[in-house]
Parts: structure tokens; C-alpha cells; sequence
């Protein structure tokens, strides 16, 4: 979807025109490998892995605060993994659990508590200043 809106945005190359054909189940490998060689065509750096990741973590704190998601959702995608850096990075980062069952084994009976202080950090988080530059 994104790169078909690249290409109506005026943003044309090879392998851009490639990607905005690939089907939604496609292999993440070949999705990941096709962006990269479009964004090379089109003269754009790719940015480092890590503080996309940082970027990225803004999303479902968003997501969450938006009531798109349950607080439980953000066990999954590894997030607890992300190099953070910032003070509200890491407030966000500390309370995501490793997994899903760890939510009720580590919290039991305190979900609620968990879940307002995750929110309160989503919020943190989503009112910081954007970090590095490039995304």
C-alpha cells in the first residue's frame, strides 16, 4: 500500500513498481530486500536498524493509547528487545512483558494497575520529542 502511494506521489523506480505489485502474503524477506532496492533507486538511506526500531515503538504506544489495541497486543514483536535511550523510551520499554503468558504469571490480580501505568507511558513517550533524524 505504501509503495503504491509512493508511485501516485510521484516517486517512481524500477523496484518500487515491483513492490506495489507484491501480494499481501508475500515473503517478509523479499518485501524487506525489493524496499531496500527501491529506496537505493530512488537515492534514499535506509536508516539504521536500531533507531527504527526506536521510531517504530512509537506506533503502538499510539496505537494503545488510541484504544486500538489492549494492552496484552504489545507482548508480541519483541518490543521489550528495542535499544532504547530516552528516559520515556525506557518507561514504555520496562513494562512491556517478554510474552503474553507473562502478563498474568508476573501482574496476577494487578493487570489493572499495569495497564494504566503502560498507558501513562505510551502517553510519555508519544508526547517526546522525535529522536535522530530521517524517520
Amino acid at each position: 500500500m505504501i509503495a503504491a502511494e509512493a508511485l501516485a506521489a510521484g516517486l517512481d523506480t524500477p523496484t518500487l513498481c515491483e513492490l506495489a505489485g507484491l501480494p499481501r502474503n508475500a515473503d517478509t524477506r523479499d518485501i524487506r530486500d525489493a524496499l531496500a532496492q527501491a529506496l537505493s533507486e530512488a537515492g534514499i538511506e535506509l536508516p539504521d536498524p536500531d533507531l527504527a526500531r526506536r521510531h517504530a515503538l512509537r506506533r503502538p504506544a499510539a496505537r494503545l493509547i488510541n484504544g486500538e489495541i489492549a494492552p496484552a497486543d504489545l507482548a508480541t514483536d519483541d518490543w521489550w528487545e528495542t535499544q532504547v535511550e530516552t528516559v520515556e523510551e525506557r518507561s514504555f520499554v520496562a513494562l512491556i512483558p517478554q510474552c503474553g503468558c507473562c502478563i498474568e504469571y508476573t501482574l496476577g490480580p494487578d493487570q489493572r494497575t499495569w495497564a494504566a501505568e503502560l498507558r501513562i507511558a505510551a502517553l510519555a513517550l508519544t508526547s517526546s520529542p522525535l529522536i535522530g533524524s530521517g524517520c
